[in-house]
């Protein structure tokens, strides 16, 4: 996009709500912070798909429904299925850590773990929605409270025995064989994939309602050694 589209923009949106378009993030210093995305998501005039989808209109648009993309991961369309829709908390979620979304992406992205540096990409995204002035504001800082776990809780060791005996609530539904058709396989994640997975369930960011409800009765223990239980497998 020039540089005068994108001021023109900008100049829309500060006079559409100053006060909360400081409170959102700085746009400017999200166009130059988006860079480390741009070799995968194309934004803007003109954007096309890349190794990623193009992200224009990503404001409220069900996760993995662009009907003219076809790499979407299997994980991300399920999760789309079952109720995800990106909005300021989910985005600011999958740029925090893309697996506290969708364990498997194919999003290959470390994360971006500053919670200001998130606030400004997304309010240099939004100036890409279809009527920018009219997407719900909110802090999207508050976001990294929900989904960042203390090192405490990721550095808990899970008794394999325990989460054995958990399991079979588990396996009623996913197979210990691997096999994912239907039912995505969580055999062998990595631990830690796993225990930030539980626990977005758990604080209601990943939307499939049985999942929060079987992560809401979980403690950290018991997560820990599932996830020790399941990534042995």
């Amino acid at each position: 996009m020039k540089r005068s589209s994108l001021a023109a923009l900008l100049s829309a949106v500060m006079i559409a709500s100053p006060a909360a378009a400081q409170e959102f993030g700085d746009a400017e210093r999200g166009a130059k912070a988006y860079r480390q995305c741009a070799s995968c998501h194309q934004v803007g005039e003109g954007a096309k798909h890349r190794v990623g989808p193009h992200l224009n209109g990503i404001f409220d648009r069900r996760a993995g429904s662009l009907e003219d993309y076809k790499r979407y991961s299997k994980g991300l369309v399920r999760e789309g299925v079952d109720g995800l829709f990106w909005d300021l908390r989910t985005l600011d979620a999958y740029i925090e850590n893309p697996k506290a979304l969708v364990s498997d992406t194919r999003m290959a992205f470390r994360g971006i773990k500053d919670p200001e540096e998130r606030a400004d990409v997304l309010a240099y995204l939004r100036l890409f929605s279809a009527d920018p002035a009219n997407i719900p504001e909110a802090a999207p800082t508050a976001m990294s409270r929900e989904v960042e776990l203390s090192p405490d809780v990721l550095a808990i060791v899970g008794d394999v025995d325990y989460g054995d005996y958990l399991s079979t609530e588990c396996t009623t539904c996913h197979q210990v064989d691997g096999d994912d058709e239907g039912v995505p396989s969580i055999v062998g994640w990595p631990e830690e994939d796993f225990v930030v997975a539980m626990h977005a369930y758990k604080r209601k960011i990943r939307p499939h309602p049985v999942m929060q409800m079987f992560a809401s009765r979980l403690s950290d223990e018991e997560i820990a050694a599932l996830a020790a239980y399941f990534g042995g497998l």
